[in-house]
């Protein structure tokens, strides 16, 4: 038999032929399984870094939801929520659906899945199994893997090979991962968790820029400004779920300079610009009271925005503002996703020091394009220049 039948074949099913564009630089994954939205968007801008430095396309995951009335966490597309055209401006991605039914079959077949994970563990619910990157147990991340059908084969362990972990700033991170896992022989990189600091790193901050909202969430976020939100208007972010009492609790001993979640973003990386204090963690009812209206009379504001994860204040405030005549809004039903959209829109925006949703927020404001919504502040904290200006 004559083998030119089998080298057409080979030829047609080739990447080049049937009109795959695949990157022979190989690629990157992960599992968003840390906490709620603000959390994965810490870590999202390190994975993100991660694959530009390594040069290697980052399969965007689906981003995990918690919805209250569902038994498990709920994957939602990443391009549900972001466009992904201002992302590649800054790096090569792929949306994970579109790599499994495109790519994978040709560079990352079932039979070749391996996950990667720092060192080996024990097993949370199964005593009896082996040390092992156990990607899959536990939810949110069974649920994570099984949205997209993918099983591994193999785990790989990273913690003694590379320089510096993931963070690639270090010398020789970038030639060690290279060495140690060539795209030629591991073409994904799939990581059990983000390949990345948390919280974001300060030089990650910037790629927030590329991180643009679907129209979904902006259409929805004018109308219900031009409707319900007069300008000037301040947005607000309080954070006061049960939950947050228990974040908050060590601070109750006193100010303190290590950093908790996001509080870089009010004290630096090294408590550079202040010390962290329980206010600043949860402010009280007084101090948001005051703090609102301060600032409402500063700039002269006519309504403000509240999102929150539980008690919204909206009597509180309207009657601490009712003799200035603003209007408080919220949105009912909630949607953390729009809120955040509208936040990046206010006058002026006040957030919480330590969480990592008002972070985001701060994120969006700092490096926005309009620079009309930059201005922003934290409950509780005042800039040292600020303080050194109160205190002449």
């Amino acid at each position: 038999m004559s083998p030119l039948p089998v080298v057409v074949t080979l030829l047609l099913l080739s990447p080049a032929v049937i009109g795959l564009d695949v990157d022979p630089k190989g690629y990157v994954t992960f599992c968003p399984c840390m906490g709620r939205f603000g959390n994965q968007m810490e870590q999202f801008l390190g994975a993100l870094s991660f694959a530009k430095g390594l040069d290697r396309t980052l399969i965007l995951p689906p981003l995990v939801e918690y919805p209250s009335n569902a038994p498990s966490a709920v994957m939602v597309d990443f391009d549900f929520y972001f466009q992904l055209a201002p992302l590649q401006k800054y790096h090569k991605v792929i949306t994970m659906r579109k790599f499994l039914k495109e790519i994978a079959p040709t560079v990352w077949p079932k039979r070749e899945r391996k996950v990667f994970c720092w060192s080996p563990r024990e097993s949370f619910f199964d005593k009896s199994a082996a040390p092992g990157c156990h990607a899959k147990e536990g939810n949110p991340f069974g649920p994570f893997w099984d949205h997209s059908k993918i099983d591994f084969v193999e785990d790989v362990y990273i913690g003694h090979n590379v320089v510096g972990g993931y963070d690639l700033s270090i010398n020789g991170s970038i030639s060690s991962w290279h060495t140690f896992y060539p795209a030629s022989e591991y073409p994904v990189l799939a990581f059990s968790a983000a390949p990345a600091l948390f919280p974001v790193k300060k030089n990650d901050r910037v790629l927030q820029r590329y991180l643009k909202w679907t129209s979904r969430f902006t259409q929805k976020a004018k109308q219900f400004i031009t409707d319900e939100l007069p300008r000037p208007f301040i947005g607000i972010h309080l954070r006061n779920n049960i939950d947050w009492d228990n974040v908050c609790q060590n601070l109750k001993m006193g100010p303190q300079k290590t950093n908790l979640f996001a509080s870089a973003q009010c004290i630096g990386y090294f408590g550079e610009k202040g010390e962290l204090s329980f206010d600043m963690c949860k402010p009280s009812e007084e101090l948001v009271l005051q703090t609102v209206e301060d600032k409402v009379n500063a700039i002269g504001a006519k309504s403000v925005f509240v999102a929150s994860d539980k008690d919204h204040m909206i009597p509180e405030l309207t009657d601490r503002l009712k003799s200035l005549g603003v209007v408080v809004k919220r949105l009912d039903p909630d949607d953390p996703h729009v809120s955040l959209a509208i936040l990046q829109r206010a006058n002026h925006f006040i957030g919480n020091c330590v969480s990592t949703f008002s972070s985001f927020a701060i994120r969006s404001r700092e490096f926005a394009t309009d620079s009309s919504f930059r201005d922003s502040s934290f409950f509780g904290y005042a800039p040292p220049s600020r303080k050194r200006k109160i205190e002449l």
